[in-house]
């Protein structure tokens, strides 16, 4: 069960939220904060695992937040949460120390995704804000070049957080297609699952 924190506010947010992540059976909401600094407080007393965090709010920002968090519980992934994708935005979130940033705007099982894969260790961005964090993660690999143009759909679609079946929608091929590539995806490039693939394509500009 991964122990999750909500820190946004507006209430209504908040609450909505909260609910809609209830409904997993992998997730727990421990708590939630109205700023950044109420939830450095209840980091402290409630240990959560990941901590989804709004950036704008008033008085003690998602940016302060995340900076108390995670220079005195290292281990708590803060996972940013928010509307805006402005590269000002963007690189205040990350040069705080964020694991990733996603936006309000994706579906409900995209976040729920977002916040197991932050949970296992590793950075998820949206899209969107791929062109602010790019100058700063970009490590081009030789085995990128390998990759066919189809390969590279997958992958740059697989970093959104899309599964099988919206790929083999968005693409027009079958799900088995799908899944073949993906396999020899892994094989090719040595990794072992779709959340290293989603990696590899963020540090590769494959999107």
């Amino acid at each position: 069960m991964i122990k999750v924190l909500i820190a946004d506010d507006i209430p209504l947010l908040r609450d909505g939220l909260k609910a809609a992540l209830s409904d997993s059976e992998e997730i727990e909401v421990v708590g939630c904060a109205g700023d950044g600094r109420e939830a450095y407080t209840l980091c402290g007393s409630l240990s959560p695992d990941v901590v989804l965090m709004d950036m704008r709010m008033a008085d003690f920002d998602g940016a302060y937040g995340t900076k108390l968090i995670k220079q005195n519980y290292p281990d708590i992934k803060v996972l940013v949460l928010t509307t805006f994708d402005d590269d000002e935005t963007v690189k205040r979130a990350v040069a705080s120390g964020a694991d990733g940033y996603i936006l309000k705007e994706m579906e409900t099982e995209k976040i729920i995704n977002s916040i197991k894969t932050v949970s296992g260790g590793m950075n998820v961005f949206a899209r969107g804000v791929f062109p602010s964090v790019k100058g700063s993660t970009a490590q081009t690999s030789p085995l990128a070049e390998s990759l066919t143009q189809r390969e590279r759909d997958i992958i740059a679609l697989i970093a959104e957080g899309c599964d099988n079946k919206e790929i083999s929608a968005k693409l027009y091929l079958a799900e088995g297609t799908v899944r073949n590539n993906i396999s020899r995806m892994l094989e090719k490039l040595g990794l072992k699952d779709r959340t290293q693939l989603a990696v590899f394509a963020l540090k590769n500009n494959i999107c």
